[in-house]
């Protein structure tokens, strides 16, 4: 008779107490190593175990594969060691083989308590990888299993290839499991190893391995091939696995492994589970895990990418600031990060206003018109304009008073290592368009040389240069606003400063030049009507 399958509660009201849960084992380091091009150091082993076990609060840890060097038995010892004195020391797990004892050695030279041992699980890796028969592969896991348990590991057991294994040939699989029940083997490891799966066959797969053998632990390892491995361990939670397996930033052989934050998210506000992991320290270790291996996590990623969090349409942010209309569950501060509101060509006035409120900065209705005009044209020349851009662009725009008497319509500079910058210009100086080029010691030096051809063919005398100054926001990248403040003589009286912003350095110092060359010739109009008597 067929034992009725295993469920879990899946309502969100259900007190903690009594809330399903499910083991989560991280195998970043062992699994996760797979990634082209990733090989973590002891030192680098240990404190990312560290930080999973203690911070984060995974379940387990499978943090090597048996056998692999000397430096990798270190870096399982340092592990085990501080696992240990933590009283963590059953948590830490090891791939091992089926090699006459050796990797069972192995491990007890590291100090490890648990190897999981890998078999073949499916007839067609069995017959063709290992050349044996499925009654000589079990002879094998039995030795080695016997062994491990007599010497005092605790064991596991991956069925390798399970998936394909599965449809292929269930019957092998049955019988695997079945003449191994009796072993004392804790977990069996369902991967599908090459990512094949759909959460509809993880989910039938799953419901038939639990209702066959009703007495023993299954975990599910998904691979992310198909980008479904989270979706596949959502379906195998919901079938009544004990355990899912991930990785941080879903590192693993080719596409990775499923993500530890987007499967501890998921299963918390998908299935309302109730587990032991802390959320806040989930970046922490992905920014930790992208560090030591040199694998960089893209800005959407899930949970943890660097823009997740951030609106960047102002009808978002309109929708956020009138009703937070643009909130889910899925909230920055469960993960000690915060909303933003993007500043660019795309903003609205609620985007400027969400930003004022994070820099306690009060605007009028006008000025904040002001402002959002010039952070759309800035976004039109610049990807992104970032709060701490903010208050050079307001500083800019409430300088004073902008004049147009000279605008500049179009300005090309030219640098080259080891030669002379050159600008040409083309700009409208009170309704007359004038060009001229100029060459320097750099390509502002180069256009102050051009307007001062024009400058002087008009008439005017150049305002002379006394102090230039250019500063980024503080912790700013290198794309990030340029301001550039220079201070000026005009005549022979009277020092003034102007203000440029721009993403480009050369550019905000033209901007601040075109301010003062405005700012002068409406002094000289404000002194002709004053002298003229018609006036």
């Amino acid at each position: 008779m067929i034992s009725p399958i295993r469920t879990i509660n899946l309502s969100l009201s259900v007190p903690m107490s009594t809330t399903p849960s499910i083991e989560i084992l991280d195998t970043t380091l062992r699994d996760g190593e797979q990634t082209h091009g990733v090989s973590f150091s002891p030192a680098e082993k240990t404190n990312i175990g560290k930080m999973l076990l203690e911070l984060v609060r995974v379940d387990r840890i499978e943090v090597a594969s048996a056998r692999v060097s000397r430096g990798e038995i270190e870096a399982v010892a340092g592990i085990v060691d501080w696992a240990q004195e933590a009283g963590l020391a059953d948590r830490v797990e090891v791939l091992g083989f089926i090699d006459h004892g050796k990797s069972v050695d192995w491990i007890l030279e590291a100090g490890g308590q648990v190897i999981n041992l890998l078999a073949k699980g499916s007839e067609k890796h069995c017959r063709h990888q290992l050349g044996k028969t499925l009654d000589e592969h079990l002879h094998d896991l039995r030795v080695n299993i016997e062994l491990a348990r007599e010497k005092g590991l605790a064991v596991n057991l991956y069925l390798e290839d399970w998936s394909n294994g599965y449809r292929d040939n269930p019957d092998y699989v049955y019988q695997l499991v079945d003449r191994l029940a009796d072993t004392g083997v804790g977990h069996f490891m369902l991967p599908d190893t090459l990512g094949v799966m759909t959460p509809d066959r993880v989910s039938s797969a799953l419901t038939d391995m639990i209702r066959r053998f009703p007495h023993l632990e299954f975990d599910f390892h998904p691979h992310n091939d198909y980008g479904l491995a989270t979706a596949n361990v959502i379906a195998a939670t919901q079938a009544g696995a004990a355990a899912v397996h991930c990785t941080v930033n879903c590192l693993g052989e080719r596409a990775g492994n499923a993500s530890l934050a987007e499967v501890v998210v998921n299963l918390r506000d998908q299935l309302g589970l109730d587990l032991r992991i802390d959320e806040t320290h989930l970046v922490r270790v992905s920014e930790l895990i992208e560090h030591f291996s040199g694998k960089r996590t893209a800005n959407n990623t899930p949970i943890v990418g660097e823009d997740v969090f951030t609106q960047t349409a102002g009808i978002h942010a309109d929708g956020d600031h009138k009703a937070s209309l643009y909130h889910t569950r899925l909230s920055p501060e469960r993960f000690e990060r915060r909303r933003r509101y993007a500043l660019g060509k795309l903003a609205g006035k609620a985007s400027l206003l969400k930003n004022l409120e994070r820099l306690d900065i009060s605007l009028s209705e006008e000025d904040q018109r002001k402002v959002l005009q010039r952070v759309i044209e800035l976004g039109d020349s610049k990807k992104s304009i970032t709060s701490d851009d903010l208050p050079f662009i307001i500083a800019e725009v409430l300088e004073g008073k902008d004049y147009n008497h000279v605008e500049l319509l179009s300005c090309t500079v030219t640098s080259s290592l080891g030669q002379q910058s050159i600008a040409n210009i083309r700009l409208r100086l009170q309704g007359e368009d004038l060009t001229a080029d100029g060459s320097g010691n750099g390509g502002f030096d180069a256009f102050a040389v051009a307007i001062a051809k024009i400058w002087k063919k008009k008439g005017f005398t150049p305002p002379k240069l006394l102090d230039y100054e250019v500063r980024i926001p503080k912790g700013g990248s290198s794309d990030a606003l340029t301001e550039c403040i220079i201070t000026w003589r005009i005549g022979e009286t009277g020092e003034v400063r102007t203000r440029g912003v721009h993403g480009d350095q050369v550019f905000a110092a033209i901007n601040a030049t075109l301010r003062v060359l405005n700012l002068q010739i409406q002094r000289s109009l404000q002194q002709s009507r004053s002298t003229d008597p018609v006036a």
